[in-house]
């Protein structure tokens, strides 16, 4: 996010097999044996936007989707937040972003109303749960995170959920790392 609120949003690359060409989150990690959430994303950070920074845990879920007839999603996903300039140069990497672009709560609705399956259905799952993160980080991203916590969000992006999956094939998880 930036100071005003904004995501990063980036383009899978064309290459991927699950989900090519659609808008995920700003990026994402498979922690390896001796690491968090943060630590792992903090190292590939880096990796897939050029760029380091500190990260926060707000909560974690689970969720499993099918993507056509090619393969499918059954993961575990640590959402993290941290604050970036937007002035920040951020790089596309080869395989991985093919597009970046930063977006309002609002902006991303408005998108979602017309093409909800062009979104990654984790990264519509991340935002509609940030009002389930830890207080302590919704306290401290309070001026950042409330403007994706409101009625009219949380119903668009429910409504964009229900594109990719049914309620039952996702949920929080409450333990932490």
């Amino acid at each position: 996010f930036d100071a005003e609120g904004r995501l990063v949003l980036t383009r899978r690359a064309k290459e991927k097999m699950l989900w090519p060409n659609d808008w995920d989150g700003t990026f994402a990690s498979h922690p390896r044996k001796s690491e968090t959430y943060v630590s792992s994303g903090e190292r590939r950070m880096p990796e897939e936007l050029g760029i380091t920074g500190k990260l926060d845990y707000l909560h974690k879920f689970e969720y499993h989707v099918p993507y056509k007839d090619v393969g499918s999603e059954n993961e575990i996903c640590g959402t993290l937040v941290g604050i970036i300039d937007k002035s920040t140069e951020l790089k596309e990497i080869d395989g991985e972003i093919d597009e970046i672009k930063w977006i309002s709560a609002r902006e991303l609705i408005s998108e979602l109303n017309t093409n909800p399956q062009n979104y990654c259905p984790w990264m519509l799952i991340a935002l509609e749960l940030l009002e389930k993160s830890e207080q302590p980080m919704l306290e401290k991203y309070s001026n950042i995170l409330s403007t994706w916590m409101s009625n009219e969000i949380h119903e668009g992006l429910q409504k964009a959920i229900k594109v990719h999956l049914p309620k039952e094939k996702w949920r929080l998880v409450n333990e932490k790392n």
